[in-house]
């Protein structure tokens, strides 16, 4: 299966230099190409892509305008939003994470640190650069916002014992493979309980399983131990 992808970038040079290094990889190519947000937005309803690479700062339509106009159709729900930031702690990106971004990685990735990100987040499967993501969901995801998502407390009261444990943990930046080494569990079922909370609280992806723990109150930041 090819990967799809769309760049929304303002910088042509940096667009032309992703676009060369995704579509010298066989598993990847890339559809279009945006240099504004909403550009962004019009061409991803166009292609469907299955990753947007989405940078923060982008004229008429910034990259967080943007994530959020994309994540809240429906129609879309198969794409992803990778977001491309020069500040990895920006507030911005958590912004962008609040409104349906799966990750995000700084402008100075290394290439084979891109592809790998592309194709974990066209997977679903967990979230970026987990040391950053940590300190960035203990920094400003944990602060209420009342613009952001927030978990209804009907959908958490609904998660089982299991699952609301096996959220905690994920939440806390543990991998598939850490919890299901802490609760003596095999990764596969530690999966699946993963996938049946982000059923529950409506959440796209892992990432935004991470969110809506700490937007609704499930998780309170503390230090991994």
């Amino acid at each position: 299966m090819t990967i799809r992808v769309l760049l929304a970038d303002d910088q042509a040079l940096l667009r032309a230099t992703f676009r060369i290094l995704i579509d010298s990889v066989e598993d990847m190519t890339v559809v279009a190409e945006a240099a504004d947000g909403q550009e962004a937005v019009d061409l991803t309803a166009t292609h469907h892509p299955d990753v947007v690479i989405m940078d923060i700062r982008m004229p008429h339509l910034d990259g967080v305008a943007a994530t959020a106009a994309i994540c809240s159709r429906p129609e879309l729900t198969d794409t992803h939003i990778l977001v491309l930031t020069t500040f990895e702690n920006d507030a911005n990106v958590a912004k962008a994470l609040r409104a349906g971004a799966s990750g995000f990685l700084g402008k100075g990735v290394r290439p084979d640190e891109l592809l790998s990100s592309i194709r974990t987040v066209a997977a679903g499967d967990s979230l970026l650069s987990p040391a950053a993501t940590r300190a960035l969901i203990t920094r400003f995801l944990a602060t209420p916002d009342t613009d952001g998502f927030l978990a209804l407390p009907d959908a958490v009261k609904a998660l089982t014992d299991r699952e609301r444990e096996i959220t905690i943990l994920a939440a806390y930046g543990r991998s598939n493979a850490e919890i299901a080494d802490h609760l003596v569990l095999s990764p596969l079922t530690v999966r699946s309980h993963i996938q049946r909370a982000m059923t529950k609280l409506h959440a796209r992806d892992r990432a935004q399983l991470v969110v809506v723990a700490y937007q609704s109150g499930l998780v309170k930041p503390h230090p991994r131990t």
